[in-house]
């Protein structure tokens, strides 16, 4: 009878101590779980990207002149520009050929002061083979291309990574703004230059 006592009184400790390991258990499953769901907050939180994340690249085709800098300097040789020559719109004004003055230099033969630009048909950059180096954008003299944080544009063939003049254009509507000077910078050379000798003076000053 003593021994039946003893076994039952020993399987309740057992069973006991089972059922408080049990709750260990689900407390720490349930804290890890906790701990996991902030865990991936803060990476959801930490990931949001940068604005100067070198995603993919946007073309402002207005600012672009073919000068053909990006192209030259791309060190992958992935950007593709075609263009042509057309004459430059000239308006007459006072004094034009509408008043007896000075003929068109817009139809005027070539080579004796007709005046001629470069027109863009084709402005294409091939992201199979683009490192992202951003050598383009910072020879760009005209600010015709930025980056943008967009960085999901898959294909699935590679001649869907080479994108032509409209796709890169809409990509920038992607592109952030830029950030805010910082207000305790002194102003850029260009505006002091173009402000004179006094605002110059009065910009280093302050």
């Amino acid at each position: 009878m003593g021994g039946a006592v003893s076994e039952s009184a020993g399987g309740a400790e057992a069973d006991a101590v089972s059922g408080a390991g049990a709750a260990g258990a689900v407390e720490d499953a349930g804290g890890a779980e906790d701990a996991g769901g902030a865990g991936a907050a803060g990476v959801g939180a930490a990931g949001d990207l940068p604005t100067r994340s070198r995603g993919v690249i946007g073309l402002l085709e207005e600012n672009c002149t073919v000068c053909m800098l990006c192209a030259r300097e791309c060190p992958d040789w992935c950007i593709y520009i075609e263009s042509h020559k057309e004459p430059v719109p000239v308006d007459p004004g006072p004094g034009g050929p509408g008043d007896g003055g000075s003929p068109d230099p817009g139809r005027a033969p070539a080579g004796r002061g007709r005046r001629v630009r470069n027109a863009l048909d084709r402005f294409a950059i091939d992201f199979s083979l683009c490192m992202y180096c951003g050598i383009c954008i910072e020879v760009c003299p005209y600010d015709a291309l930025f980056w943008s944080p967009e960085f999901s544009y898959p294909a699935g063939d590679i001649r869907g990574l080479t994108h032509e003049r409209d796709r890169l254009r809409e990509w920038m509507w992607t592109v952030p703004p830029p950030q805010a000077h910082d207000p305790g910078a002194p102003p850029a050379r260009e505006l002091l230059a173009a402000g004179g000798p006094g605002e110059a003076a009065d910009g280093v000053a302050g």
